[in-house]
């Protein structure tokens, strides 16, 4: 498309007016102006396609007091600015409908409005340009498929029994996955595998490095074409971290790099593992703010029943080069440009937007600090007593959503990273969860202790 900053005529931007042109040229019907709540659900605002261009002029005006985390019904008034970058036809409705992802802007003062997730993301990303580094990011969301009951109900039956690689008959679902890669394909999204996970109904589809910010958008609009193509062959498709005990739950590795001045700052030929000094610096931000991330990466109640040891997903709070059972690995790089690191803990429950700015300030705090990167642990860290972790120094993440409060109402640097606004709010919002939680009883505890005691 044509630069943005090009004003064409009516006011709108070039890129503006070629969103316009290519609505009319494709007869799309229906705009939906997408933005994500603080708990990271996607909204949106559907307007007929006739109201693109007021859209991009003025924006369209919604009640903020009804989106969880966002105004008290007194100062309700909150205005979607559609980002034209964003602009993708939708796959499931034969092209008569569109979406664009929106930035929230406050009508009181005119300004980003602090509360919107994607403007938390942004402010992340500014930080790391004004120290000269931008960030680059790629996640692994995994999800379950499960069949529908006759009445169009999620169940927890899996549908198929395929595990890791597996090909069909185990694998049913290489169709379903196949038609969300299309129709992620349709959108502008470049996929890189997909693949059948451990869990019997797991699955994996991977897509290509991006920016930060866009990285985010396309997690949120990853999720919505999942669950609407699951929908279409009457499976029901979730991003619950652990829907079934006793096997895998989903995670969402999020793997990221810094580049300064075009190269990948994360590479150096004459480092251990060909790892720099910024990227140690970065990881040691990162173990160190570990605990507080968590409560945004993993933000459920049921988050934490995945993150136990046995299942692949991360507990332990170190590094290494090759090691699964650490909460950071870096993963082998073909080329100096695809030096990066993977951290391994979060999951796609979380809103990616909060989640990558905490993860980015965190890194950025180590690099600023320049504090010095632990030894990389090279073995099986499940298989250490904790004498043994201790003589490692290797600390634990929280084993609950409540301990993962309390760390980030600690940690003074996530609390900044997400802003005053939604930190209140998502404290606010997670304790109440929880909460609730630990005062419910369980049938696991009524099986066990109703006729025992």
């Amino acid at each position: 498309m044509t630069d943005e900053t090009t004003t064409a005529d009516g006011g709108l931007t070039a890129e503006e007016q070629d969103v316009i042109d290519e609505i009319d040229e494709k007869n799309v019907d229906f705009l939906r102006l997408q933005f994500t709540d603080i708990l990271g659900t996607v909204k949106n605002v559907s307007v007929p396609a006739s109201q693109a261009e007021k859209a991009f002029a003025e924006g369209i005006y919604f009640d903020g007091s009804s989106i969880n985390g966002f105004v008290r019904i007194q100062e309700s008034d909150m205005r979607l600015d559609p980002d034209p970058s964003t602009f993708a036809i939708l796959p499931w409705r034969d092209g008569s409908a569109a979406r664009l992802i929106c930035d929230v802007i406050n009508t009181s003062t005119g300004e980003p409005f602090e509360g919107d997730p994607r403007r938390v993301l942004k402010n992340a990303v500014d930080r790391a340009s004004e120290m000269g580094y931008e960030v680059n990011m790629a996640p692994e969301p995994e999800f379950f498929l499960f069949e529908e009951d006759e009445d169009g109900r999620a169940t927890t039956k899996t549908n198929d029994a395929g595990g890791y690689f597996d090909l069909a008959p185990k694998d049913l679902a290489s169709d379903v996955r196949g038609d969300i890669i299309d129709g992620l394909e349709s959108m502008g999204f470049n996929t890189e595998a997909s693949h059948h996970e451990v869990a019997q109904g797991q699955h994996e589809i991977n897509f290509t490095y991006d920016d930060a910010l866009s990285t985010a958008d396309n997690v949120a609009t990853f999720r919505a074409v999942v669950r609407a193509i699951a929908a279409e062959h009457d499976l029901h498709a979730t991003f619950m971290p652990k829907p079934i005990a006793r096997i895998n739950g989903s995670g969402m590795h999020t793997h990221m790099s810094l580049f300064k001045d075009g190269e990948n700052a994360f590479h150096d030929d004459d480092g251990q593992f060909n790892l720099s000094d910024t990227a140690k610096s970065y990881i040691a931000g990162i173990l160190d703010h570990a605990p507080a991330i968590t409560a945004i990466a993993d933000p459920t109640v049921n988050s934490y029943k995945r993150l136990v040891p046995g299942y692949e997903a991360p507990v332990y709070v170190a590094w290494s080069d090759r090691n699964r059972s650490a909460l950071i690995r870096k993963p082998a790089a073909r080329v100096p440009a695809a030096s990066r690191i993977e951290l391994r803990s979060p999951d796609p429950s979380c809103n990616p937007y909060l989640a990558f700015a905490a993860m980015i300030h965190a890194g950025l705090d180590g690099v600023e600090r320049g504090l010095d990167c632990a030894d990389p642990v090279r073995e099986n860290i499940y298989e250490f007593d904790e004498e043994k972790r201790e003589e490692y120094g290797i600390t634990t993440l929280p084993s609950n959503l409540g301990e993962a409060i309390d760390a980030l109402e600690e940690n003074e640097v996530i609390r900044s990273a997400l802003g005053e606004h939604v930190a209140e709010k998502f404290i606010e919002a997670k304790s109440q969860e929880f909460g609730e939680y630990i005062v419910e009883v369980s049938d696991w505890e009524i099986d066990r202790y109703l006729e025992k005691y």
